[in-house]
């Protein structure tokens, strides 16, 4: 029976040796509460199997709960190039997705310090930290459904079953999750953040290479993050930048920090000479009621400092 579960892995992610015998794997087990004992019959829960089998297929009630990743060639679903489903468990295989779905994605060309540089359309970083959250905050009540990674030549959608718990605008500081026991094994095993951490690097990291703000929406029984390959400024619509804008806002604040003007057009990777755009992003932002004037620094438009308007 637990020659169904992917044991060695178990104990790497846990950074623990391997038992000398098949009574301390299954003892370990038992503690993790990953499996049951009964009359001397071991059963596997259903959380052991969804984190560490061999075979997801090998469980019929968990089958439809492998990660599937879809690529397309353009930037619509029109022509599928790949559709693959994942086989093993959401721990033991977490690795090997995250690399098929780099090795999936397209090349991008983006300035280094005046450098012409091939770099992947969307970084490692971002990939794990979004895959790792929809497996941890997707409803698994919701049957026939899975986590989807899609992939286009400007952009990856990656989406989980289930409405948020958390309003969206509220993911970058806040943090409920579904699936308690599935998250606290997931970042025993060094798979996730510790809580609500990993949008605050998804968004940092969009930052620091210069891509569109991520876009996180509730669907019809689904939640859906969407992160684009690089965009210049100049390239953004209004919505691209009142986004980019409140998540700067959002990302300064759990840092303890405040949102300037300076801050937000280093975000935007904007000169000194563009200000006044900066201030229009910022206008712009106020009026869609995402962020507000830090009252504390007084009326001085100089010194202006802002905040997420549920600060």
């Amino acid at each position: 029976m637990v020659e169904l579960l992917d044991t060695q892995t178990f104990f790497e992610l846990l950074k623990l040796p391997y038992p000398t015998d098949r009574a301390g794997v299954i003892d370990r087990l038992l503690r993790e509460r990953l499996i049951d004992q009964s009359d001397g019959q071991y059963a596997i829960r259903r959380l052991g199997a969804l984190l560490l089998a061999k075979k997801l297929e090998d469980f019929p009630d968990l089958a439809r709960k492998t990660p599937r990743v879809v690529a397309y060639t353009g930037t619509s679903k029109l022509d599928t190039r790949l559709d693959q489903t994942g086989t093993k468990g959401y721990a033991v295989g977490f690795q090997g997705l995250v690399q098929f779905v780099m090795n999936q994605l397209p090349q991008n060309e983006i300035i280094v310090d005046a450098l012409r540089k091939e770099t992947k359309l969307v970084p490692e970083v971002v990939i794990r930290e979004l895959v790792a959250n929809a497996l941890i905050h997707q409803d698994l009540t919701i049957g026939g459904a899975s986590v989807m990674v899609e992939i286009y030549g400007n952009r990856v959608e990656i989406s989980n079953p289930g409405e948020p718990i958390v309003p969206v605008e509220r993911f970058i500081d806040g943090y409920q999750s579904r699936n308690e026991r599935l998250a606290d094994l997931m970042r025993r095993f060094h798979i996730c953040e510790e809580k609500s951490s990993g949008i605050d690097r998804v968004v940092q990291a969009a930052e620091v290479y210069q891509l569109p703000a991520p876009d996180f929406r509730a669907g019809h029984r689904r939640t859906v993050v969407t992160i684009y390959g690089p965009k210049p400024f100049e390239e953004m619509d209004r919505n691209d930048r009142v986004r980019a804008c409140y998540q700067h806002c959002a990302l300064k604040w759990v840092m303890s920090e405040r949102m300037t003007n300076q801050t937000l057009r280093e975000r935007f990777h904007l000169g000194e000479d563009k200000a006044a755009i900066a201030s229009q992003v910022i206008t712009a932002t106020i009026e869609a009621g995402f962020v507000k004037a830090d009252e504390s620094v007084g009326g001085s438009r100089k010194f202006a400092r802002y905040l997420p308007f549920w600060a």
